[in-house]
C-alpha cells in the first residue's frame, strides 16, 4: 500500500470516531492527531485494528482502532459476551469473573468489562482492587464460572495496557473457543452495538474472601513446614515492583510460617508509572536493583519479586563469590523441578504416574531432569495456555506436578491454570530454607542440577522493532530465516531443523523430514547443531519485537569449574549473537 493510499484509509478510519458513540475527550484526541502535520500518530493508532488474539488484547493505550482504549475494549467484550451466550443458552445464569491489575486505566477497562457483561444478562464477579492474574484464574474454578478477563500487560512498559480471556477450567482460551472468539468479535463493525450501560444487579464485588480461600489452598503445597519452622526466620527481601503482589505475597509467605520477609518501600507502592523502574519485568537486572541493593544491607538468603500481574517470578540468589545475581527463567524452572522430585522422593509421595511440563523454549536440560528420574515430561507452546491445555489433558489421569517457562513463569499446583508467583514465591522460600537446612546454598543446589544431569547455558534476546514498519521488519526477518537457513552456528553445523509453522523436521544429514505432532501451528524456527548448541526463533506474540532463545550444552564434572564453565559459556553465547547478528 502506497503512502498516499495508507493516509487516507486511515484518514477516514479516524473520521468515524469523531462520530455517534465516541466520548468528547476521544473525539478531541482523535481531531488533534487529523489537524497534526506529521500523520505519525495518526497512522500508527489507525493503520489496524488491535487484533483480539489468540490470547485477548494487548497494545499501547490511546485513542484509535490500533490502541487500547474502552471501545477496542468493548468491542472484545461485546463479542465475547455474544459468543458466551451462545455456547452456554441452556445455563439458567452465565457466570464470569473479572480482574485488574495496577496499571492506569485498569479499573476503568475491568468496570467497562463488567457492565458489558452484566448488559448482555451475564453475572459479573468483579474483584474490588487489583488482583494478581492467577487468583483470578483460581476464581474462576472457585466459583463454576464459564469465562473471564484480566486487565493487564503483564511485564510490558507503562504505555500498554492489555486483556486476557479465560475459559470455564480457568485457563486462556485455546481452540475452538479462542478462534469462535475472535470469529465474534469480528462480526461487530460499529461501536453502538457494544452495550455499554452495564447492570447493576448482575455485578457482585468480590474480594478478602476470595483471598483468604486462595492463600489456604495455596499453603497446601508446602512439602516441608518442618524444615520452615527450623528456619522461619531467613532473610527475604521481596518486591511487588509496584504491582499486584504487594498484600498476597506477603501474607501467603506469612501463612507459610515465614517471619522475616523484609520490603522494598519505594516499590511497594502500587502505581501504573513504575516510578522505580525503566520497565517492570524482574527478569531485567535494572527492574531488581534496589531489591538486591536492599539484600546487600541486610544479607539477605533470598531476593524474589513478582510482576505488575504477580504471574512472573524473580529470583536473586548469591554465586560462588557472594555476590547477588539473577536466576534465569531456565534456572528457575529447573531449581523448582529439582526440588518437588527429590522432596517427592524423600517423602516417599513418586508413584510413577507424575509429570511435568516445559514449553519448546525451555532449556533441554528439564528433560535430562524428567528422563533420570523417571517422570514424564511434555514439551509444548510457549505460553502457558499450553501447559493448562496438557494439564486438562491429564486431569484424573496423571498426576502435576510442576510446569514452568523460560519466561520466568512457574505453576506449581493445579487450582490454578496460568503461571502463579504467589505459589512460586512462597515455594522458592521454602526451597531456601530446606537447602539452608541441609547446609547447602541456592547455588549449591544450582550446580548440583549441573553436575547430576549436564550443564547448560541460556540466554534470551530480543529485537525490538515498533510501529507498522516494525511489524512488517519482523516478518521479513522470520522470512529470510525460512529462505535462507542458518547452515553454522558458532563454528558448529546445523543438523537439525525444526519448522513449527510448517511442522516438519528436517535431519540433515539424511534429508529426512518428519512431521511435528503439535495441536497447531506456530510462527517458531528451531536449529540444533552437532555440539548441542540449539537456537530458537520466534516473533512475541503481545509485543513488537523478535525473540531469540540460545542454549548450550556441556558436562560439568567438578563444582569448583563451575564459574570457568561460565566464562565459556558467555563467551560462546556471546559468538552465536555474533553469527546471528544480534548480538
Amino acid at each position: 500500500m502506497n503512502d498516499e493510499k495508507l493516509l487516507n484509509e486511515v484518514t477516514s478510519r479516524a473520521q468515524a470516531w469523531l462520530g455517534k458513540g465516541y466520548d468528547a475527550e476521544t473525539q478531541k484526541k482523535v481531531k488533534r492527531m487529523l489537524d497534526n502535520d506529521d500523520k505519525t500518530e495518526l497512522i500508527e493508532s489507525f493503520y489496524k485494528d488491535l487484533e483480539f488474539g489468540t490470547g485477548g488484547l494487548r497494545g499501547i493505550m490511546g485513542a484509535g482502532t490500533n490502541r487500547m482504549n474502552i471501545y477496542t475494549v468493548g468491542l472484545a467484550t461485546q463479542g465475547l459476551a455474544n459468543y458466551l451466550n451462545d455456547v452456554f443458552k441452556d445455563k439458567d445464569q452465565i457466570k464470569v469473573v473479572v480482574g485488574h491489575d495496577v496499571r492506569n486505566n485498569s479499573r476503568l477497562f475491568a468496570e467497562t468489562v463488567a457492565n458489558i457483561f452484566s448488559a448482555n444478562g451475564i453475572k459479573v464477579y468483579l474483584f474490588e482492587g487489583p488482583r494478581p492474574t492467577p487468583e483470578m484464574s483460581f476464581a474462576i474454578r472457585l466459583l463454576g464460572c464459564q469465562s473471564g478477563v484480566i486487565i493487564t500487560a503483564s511485564h510490558n512498559p507503562k504505555e500498554y495496557n492489555g486483556y486476557k480471556a479465560y475459559w470455564d477450567d480457568g485457563a486462556q482460551m485455546v481452540s475452538p473457543h479462542d478462534v469462535k472468539t475472535i470469529e465474534y468479535v469480528n462480526q461487530l463493525h460499529d461501536i453502538n452495538e457494544v452495550k455499554f450501560k452495564g447492570n447493576p444487579e448482575l455485578i457482585e464485588i468480590v474480594g478478602e474472601d476470595i483471598d483468604k480461600q486462595f492463600i489456604d489452598r495455596i499453603k497446601t503445597l508446602s512439602l516441608s513446614p518442618d524444615v520452615i519452622k527450623r528456619h522461619h526466620d531467613l532473610k527475604i527481601v521481596y518486591t511487588p515492583i509496584h504491582g499486584t503482589g504487594k498484600f498476597l505475597i506477603p501474607r501467603s509467605l506469612a501463612n507459610w510460617g515465614f517471619t522475616n520477609v523484609i520490603h522494598v518501600p519505594e516499590q511497594d507502592v502500587q502505581s501504573g508509572d513504575f516510578p522505580t523502574v525503566d520497565s517492570p519485568n524482574p527478569e531485567n537486572a535494572s527492574a531488581m536493583a534496589m531489591a538486591i541493593k536492599k539484600a546487600e544491607e541486610v544479607g539477605a538468603d533470598l531476593v524474589v519479586a513478582s510482576d505488575p500481574d504477580a504471574d512472573r517470578i524473580g529470583v536473586v540468589i548469591k554465586n560462588t563469590k557472594g555476590k547477588y545475581e539473577l536466576v534465569n527463567g531456565n534456572q528457575i524452572v529447573m531449581i523448582f523441578l529439582y526440588y518437588l522430585m527429590a522432596r517427592y522422593k524423600e517423602l516417599g509421595k513418586l508413584t510413577g504416574n507424575e509429570y511435568i511440563v516445559k514449553t519448546i523454549v525451555t532449556t533441554d536440560t528439564i528433560r535430562q531432569i524428567a528422563e533420570k528420574q523417571h517422570i514424564k515430561l511434555f514439551d509444548c507452546y510457549t505460553g502457558f495456555k499450553w501447559i493448562a491445555t496438557v494439564m486438562r489433558e491429564n486431569e484424573g489421569k496423571a498426576h502435576y506436578l510442576g510446569g514452568g517457562e523460560e519466561s520466568y513463569g512457574f505453576l506449581a499446583e493445579d487450582f490454578v491454570r496460568d503461571k502463579d508467583s504467589v505459589s512460586a514465591i512462597s515455594l522458592m522460600a521454602e526451597i531456601a530454607a530446606w537447602a539452608k537446612d541441609k547446609n547447602m546454598t541456592m547455588n549449591d543446589m544450582l550446580i548440583d542440577v549441573y553436575m547430576t544431569y549436564g550443564y547448560s547455558k541460556e540466554r534470551g534476546i530480543s529485537v525490538v522493532r515498533k510501529g507498522k514498519s516494525g511489524a512488517e521488519e519482523i516478518q521479513a526477518m522470520m522470512k529470510n530465516f525460512r529462505e535462507n537457513p542458518i547452515k553454522e552456528i558458532a563454528g558448529s553445523p546445523v543438523v537439525k531443523i525444526k519448522d513449527y509453522d510448517s511442522l516438519e523436521e528436517k535431519d540433515l544429514a539424511s534429508g529426512t523430514v518428519t512431521k511435528l505432532v503439535m495441536p497447531v501451528t506456530s510462527n517458531v524456527l528451531q536449529y540444533y547443531t552437532a555440539d548441542g548448541t540449539k537456537v530458537s526463533i520466534r516473533p512475541s506474540g503481545t509485543e513488537p519485537k523478535i525473540k531469540f532463545y540460545l542454549e548450550l550444552h556441556d558436562k560439568l564434572e567438578c563444582a569448583a569449574d563451575y564459574d570457568a564453565k561460565n566464562e565459556w559459556a558467555d563467551k560462546k553465547l556471546d559468538q552465536i549473537a555474533k553469527d546471528l547478528g544480534i548480538a
